[in-house]
């Protein structure tokens, strides 16, 4: 021992010392420099124990499905019995497992870190415990400069301290998991474990959740999706890690490691499966949220509080219009192009946007876009002009389907991809075609007018109306005869309809137009009766709802109720305001019509093609050139009307392809059809007509009444 006598060794002790007491020293000095609030303040125990976490709205469907969120953070909270046993374990084993008995902070963990992470280079991973990530994932971390780290270290352990004294493992834990990012914009584990396995978190398996607790490590690297190999690898290092911590058994571990990586990624935000109907929702929720406040003073943040919005849209419904939309515009997409093809349509487009345009070099140029096509969004190689031209030649559709009785939006497509052409066409106002007959023909009803009286089948011109000459949809007319006002509606003829017009008056038209708060026309021209007048599929369908209940008319709704996240009911929807816009008699004997256009006249493909056997009545609509097509069908207990056009009337078919049987009854035909064969949803929506048989005795005449001599002895005969 003679070495501690040693001058030169008591002179290095010496330094040692001081330099370890200073050490100390300026660390105690530091952590008093935090905890004090130099390196900005630190939340209290009072605002500790008011933690939480912000949560997104949740838009859910009426048949339970999640539709849509509203959110700063995208973030759902749970309730610690919704947490699976299992996840709990995973959690701990990985990445805390002291945390039932340290403080907040755990020294053994730091020393590890020091030890082998600095001293011998052997890097196994931070000594934060769960509660500092937790703080860190709530207050997040600030920049000092070279001090950062530090700095930030001591804020979390000083902050993990005091909330453990404010609550229990278990409220921690669940606060954890709750606010934990998982990458993709995802907070806490409900939202994880519904975007990549489809699936409430209370639901998920052993090796489920060992893929979510894998991901915390590093988001991207080993997210499930982008890097299945890196996740699967994770995965089963968690499950080794529970094996170590008698978590799982050997032969359970083991058996769980061999299980190939499965998901059922679903992403609703990008996917957004009902786009165009969740953003109308948020725009009325607003409102009565405003009104709520209004009311009791409380105010909602539809971004944070959580809240869930319960909707009438049936999803099940929503994906057979989006199915069917899909299904028929990619395969008549093809034959449009080659009509524009043909006619060298591109070629004088290109000319005129040139003309309308500065266009550059750079304009031409192929880069990767990304671009809806009919099989999804993709990737292409095109230059700016050919993206324009591109969505310029796109058929577009809409899709709305309502219940009559209450309004109820069960359905709403308002285009082909929310993201890439977020327009709403549900809303757009295009022209309404044949489709408007049934509203001259009821208004011609309620002033007496009879299915059996006989209008003029002629061809005419029109000189006080820049010499207008109408002709049937055919062309054909008969010089000498006159038609029936059931058959001339229900095989949508044009000559008899303007007949008709100039018999009931322009004034008792528009009266009717007004009630059904169609917009406001000035142009006085009689084509009207034959569909001039531009329209929403949103106004028609609302309009075509009168003809479904007895003549009442109601304004469409989307929102059942709203509560808040603890599940208290803040506003629930009231009776529907039902105002009556034609008699009974009147609107049955507009859906007698409009039964025979489905069997007999404009709309037999409904029967014929798509087998489908329920009781409908039905409307065509093909404006002029092919430009908009149209179909609306209904039942008591549902209305559906499609549209379909490209977003210029400059694009359209040039042949009967572009035709409202043609291009717009076999999405409707598709639903339908769906409908029809699902038990429970045949039941709900496909409900037979209750029309009094004398309704249908009124229609009882022939077709045609001849005129002139050889009918007039026809007549005579018979």
């Amino acid at each position: 021992m003679q070495f501690l006598e040693n001058p030169l060794f008591k002179k290095y002790l010496k330094y040692f010392l001081i330099a370890i007491s200073s050490l100390i020293l300026l660390s105690v000095l530091f952590f008093f420099a935090v905890y004090i609030g130099i390196f900005g303040p630190l939340p209290n125990k009072a605002e500790l124990a008011s933690t939480s976490n912000e949560e997104a709205t949740q838009v859910i469907s009426s048949d339970n499905k999640i539709i849509g969120k509203y959110f700063a953070q995208n973030r759902t909270n749970i309730t610690w019995d919704q947490v699976p046993d299992h996840l709990k374990n995973a959690l701990i084993a990985t990445e805390d497992k002291r945390f039932f008995t340290h403080r907040g902070y755990d020294l053994q963990s730091y020393f590890r870190v020091f030890f082998k992470s600095v001293l011998m280079g052997d890097n196994k991973g931070g000594g934060s415990t769960l509660t500092q990530q937790l703080v860190k994932n709530l207050y997040g971390r600030h920049d000092f400069s070279i001090l950062s780290m530090p700095v930030n270290k001591v804020k979390e352990i000083i902050i993990a301290a005091r909330i453990e004294s404010l609550f229990t493992k278990e409220e921690l834990l669940l606060l954890y998991l709750n606010s934990v990012p998982f990458g993709e914009n995802l907070y806490g584990i409900e939202t994880a474990s519904q975007r990549y396995f489809n699936k409430p978190a209370s639901k998920l398996k052993v090796e489920e959740s060992a893929v979510l607790v894998g991901l915390l490590k590093a988001n991207t690297t080993f997210n499930p999706r982008l890097n299945p190999k890196n996740s699967l690898e994770r995965r089963n290092m968690v499950l080794d890690l529970m094996e170590k911590q008698a978590y799982l058994m050997v032969k359970e571990a083991d058996s769980l490691q061999k299980l190939p990586l499965k998901l059922h990624y679903e992403n609703i935000t990008l996917e957004a499966p009902a786009g165009y109907f969740v953003h109308q929702v948020k725009q009325k929720a607003l409102k009565i949220l405003e009104n709520l406040k209004d009311e009791n003073k409380k105010e909602y943040n539809l971004e944070k509080d959580g809240l869930k919005i319960y909707t009438t849209l049936n999803m099940q419904v929503q994906k057979m219009a989006t199915d069917g939309i899909q299904k028929h515009l990619a395969k008549m997409q093809k034959v449009l192009d080659k009509e524009l093809e043909n006619r060298n349509f591109k070629k004088e487009w290109l000319r005129k946007l040139k003309a309308e345009r500065n266009l550059t070099d750079k304009d031409q140029e192929k880069r990767n876009i990304e671009v809806f096509d009919w099989k999804g969004v993709e990737t292409k190689k095109m230059s700016k002009i050919d993206s324009l031209w591109h969505y310029y030649k796109m058929l577009n559709a809409a899709v709305l389907i309502t219940n009559p009785k209450n309004g109820a939006v069960i359905t709403w497509v308002g285009g082909n991809d929310f993201r890439k052409l977020p327009f709403d066409v549900v809303q757009s106002h295009r022209q309404i075609a044949s489709a408007f007959k049934p509203i001259l023909y009821a208004t011609a009803f309620e002033d007496d007018f009879e299915p059996c009286n006989y209008m003029e089948n002629v061809e005419k011109v029109y000189p006080e109306y820049e010499n207008w000459a109408p002709k049937n949809f055919d062309y054909k007319s008969t010089q000498d005869s006159t038609v029936a006002l059931w058959y001339s509606l229900s095989h949508s003829m044009n000559l008899p309809t303007v007949d008709l017009y100039f018999k009931v008056g322009r004034e008792k038209l528009l009266n009717t137009c007004n009630k059904l708060n169609f917009p406001h026309t000035k142009d006085d021209a009689p084509s009207i009766a034959l569909g001039t007048l531009d329209l929403s599929l949103f106004e028609i369908v609302r309009a075509y709802g009168a003809f479904a209940n007895k003549g009442q008319t109601t304004e469409p709704v989307m929102i059942n109720k709203i509560t808040d996240a603890s599940g208290k009911i803040l506003y629930k929807r009231e009776a529907a305001e039902l105002e009556k816009v034609f008699s009974v008699k009147t609107s049955q004997m507009i859906t007698a019509i409009l039964q025979k256009a489905i069997n007999q006249g404009t709309g037999t493909r409904i029967r014929n093609q798509y087998g489908v056997y329920a009781d409908l009545a039905g409307k065509t609509g093909t404006a002029q050139n092919y430009t908009d097509a149209w179909f609306i069908a209904y039942t008591p207990d549902l209305v559906i009307g499609t549209w379909v056009g490209a977003s210029t009337p400059d694009v359209h078919f040039y042949s009967g392809q572009g035709s409202g049987s043609s291009l717009a009854l076999p999405i409707v035909g598709n639903v339908l059809r769906g409908i029809e064969q699902d038990a429970k949803l045949r039941k709900q929506f496909l409900t037979p007509f209750s029309i009094p048989y004398h309704i249908y005795d009124d229609m009882e005449c022939d077709p045609y009444h001849e005129t002139g001599i050889t009918g007039f002895f026809k007549r005579l005969f018979n």
